[in-house]
């Protein structure tokens, strides 16, 4: 009841800022780059050599890797000048050097379907659109929840279209291993400010707590807890850093330090997901 009031209160406030960050915050462009491609991987001597090329996807074989990444603005890159600095650009090289992904397959198939603005209700729509893979997604990545903050859905609405992305994954592209990431920190997102950063923060928290439990409740779902708190500690290497380095531009979305990070996290959990003898997650 406290907060309750409290948020009707600073209603005017929110308002306003709210209104301001609108008007004033820098609009950064989805990152250039190919948005799907074909990778050979190969194991020559204890070390990982691949080939890239951006070309029509190959056959599929049971050596073939299938990865998807679905999602907002995050997802897409914005923040990131090129795909290559973004999370994709990112997250293909590091899955090549891990040993387990080159012994288990010989080739990774990749694509991205991510769009500036999605909620989960855009991204549901968008599966529906897409035409069902001829090969089985082995693993799906999720970037969702950011816009869901922003235009307040109720946390009832956000539980609903999280359980209908899981149905159509699943049902539809075969997902193997689905991925949720976590919402990033919003009340430390250096364009909002105080006291809308703490509402803002608190409604991306509540929605968070949701979209963990439904992870938990289905098999082959899973949440990723990005450590922003580690990530800042690797980066400063113990010494005090101003947080807005982790964060773009327009002090609202990943920076591409933060990107790499993130594409190192899921690396590692998406070779635990796929080989569960490794440990390195």
């Amino acid at each position: 009841m406290v907060n309750i009031a409290k948020n009707m209160l600073f209603a005017p406030i929110y308002l306003y800022q709210g209104r301001k960050i609108k008007r004033d915050t820098v609009r950064l462009p989805e990152p250039d780059g190919e948005r799907f491609g074909h990778v050979e991987l190969h194991s020559v001597d204890g070390y990982i050599a691949a080939t890239s090329a951006v070309t029509t996807l190959s056959d599929s074989t049971s050596q073939t890797l299938s990865l998807m990444v679905v999602g907002d603005s995050a997802a897409a890159g914005v923040g990131s000048q090129t795909q290559q600095e973004a999370l994709v650009g990112k997250l293909i090289p590091a899955l090549q050097q891990q040993p387990a992904i080159s012994t288990q397959f010989n080739a990774l198939n990749w694509s991205l379907q991510a769009t500036t603005g999605h909620t989960s209700f855009d991204i549901l729509r968008r599966l529906y659109v897409l035409p069902a893979p001829s090969q089985p997604v082995d693993v799906m990545v999720l970037s969702v929840g950011v816009n869901d903050t922003t235009a307040n859905v109720s946390t009832n609405k956000w539980q609903q279209q999280i359980e209908d992305i899981i149905a159509i994954a699943q049902r539809k592209f075969g997902v193997r291993e689905l991925i949720f990431l976590s919402l990033p920190p919003m009340a430390q997102m250096p364009a909002i400010p105080a006291p809308l950063n703490n509402f803002v923060g608190a409604k991306a928290s509540s929605l968070d707590q949701i979209l963990q439990q439904v992870c938990t409740d289905h098999d082959g779902v899973n949440y990723m807890a990005t450590d922003f708190a580690r990530m800042i500690e690797e980066h400063s290497n113990g010494t005090p850093i101003d947080i807005a380095v982790m964060f773009a531009s327009d002090g609202f979305h990943p920076s591409s330090i933060t990107y790499g990070y993130w594409a190192q996290q899921l690396a590692a959990l998406i070779t635990q997901l796929l080989n569960p003898t490794c440990k390195n997650y």
